[in-house]
């Protein structure tokens, strides 16, 4: 049993046939926890951004003194840059 075997289809991919800005998000995750950093990077460049903004957001239910609020807006603008600057580059 293995974790690619419940993996979720893209379904603009699987219906349209066209990859989504989010394309590689999983197995980016999956490489990452594997150890294999450049790979994972090579496959979803926003990966690690997107990491640092699920544990920001983890963060705020955690210590509820302090306001993550600017941070997770910050992180958010970078990944959504990110994740557009690279599904334009794979494209060419």
């Amino acid at each position: 049993m293995k974790i690619e075997d419940y993996m979720l289809s893209c379904p603009s991919k699987k219906f349209l046939g066209i990859e989504c800005f989010g394309c590689g998000t999983q197995r980016a995750v999956v490489l990452v926890f594997q150890g294999k950093f450049v790979e994972a990077f090579h496959m979803f460049p926003a990966v690690y951004t997107v990491l640092l903004f699920f544990i920001t957001v983890i963060l705020t239910f955690v210590d509820r003194k302090r306001n993550y609020g600017n941070i997770l807006v910050i992180l958010g603008i970078l990944n959504a840059l990110i994740m557009v600057i690279s599904y334009f580059y794979k494209r060419i």
